[in-house]
């Protein structure tokens, strides 16, 4: 029997992206997926180091612009992404599901505090902090996770982005996603380290149940 899975295009890269070229290929996606041209899309990649700025970036907290600084239309402010932090793109139609922007967030949080924990990492949301949280090595909460999205014509673009092992120097150069009060983490800094690969696995296993609660209705005004 077909699971709603199947009916998605699941796309692992193996090497990275560039920043931009997947910017290009989502916006792309999306109209695609709007009109009925093509096949929703979970996509999993990492990219050369880059700065994003989402819509609600402060030029304050780009303190040290090391690399490229590209804007990325998505909501939130500044995040880096680079080698070792894997990103998880979701490209879906929410005209099928609930339309409901806040559910869909939900909904990707719990999909990777999920998955967090089927590698020993014990993870949560945090009131008023966007991202997934968890217990650093010093005892600290610190960002394990960042989420961003965009919803344009009810079609999802942008995701999440988990810290496996990049270099955390490099968060250095921002104020990540605006909070200045706690640090980033890893899961090789808190001594579970996962390839990617492995990371992109249980993902998909856990995709099903992400999927789902993307079905609960939810009466929304017209976007």
């Amino acid at each position: 029997m077909t699971s709603e899975l199947d009916t998605i295009e699941w796309r692992s890269e193996r090497e990275p992206v560039a920043y931009r070229q997947a910017l290009d290929e989502m916006t792309t996606r999306n109209a695609a997926i709007h009109g009925g041209a093509a096949r929703e899309l979970i996509w999993l990649l990492e990219h050369p180091p880059v700065y994003t700025a989402g819509t609600s970036a402060a030029a304050a907290e780009l303190l040290d612009p090391r690399f490229e600084v590209v804007a990325a239309g998505r909501g939130g402010r500044y995040t880096y992404h680079g080698p070792g932090q894997r990103v998880a793109y979701v490209l879906l139609d929410l005209n099928k599901r609930a339309r409901d922007v806040r559910g869909f967030v939900h909904a990707l949080e719990g999909w990777v505090i999920g998955t967090l924990g089927d590698f020993g990492i014990e993870a949560w949301r945090a009131e008023g902090r966007v991202g997934i949280w968890t217990r650093d090595i010093g005892g600290g909460e610190a960002k394990i996770g960042a989420i961003g999205v965009r919803v344009r014509r009810w079609v999802t673009m942008h995701g999440v982005a988990v810290n496996l092992d990049p270099d955390l120097a490099h968060f250095g150069g921002i104020v990540p996603c605006g909070i200045a009060e706690y640090g980033v983490t890893s899961l090789a800094r808190l001594g579970k380290p996962v390839a990617s690969a492995a990371w992109d696995e249980a993902m998909r296993a856990r995709a099903p149940e992400f999927l789902a609660a993307l079905d609960v209705p939810c009466p929304v005004e017209e976007a």
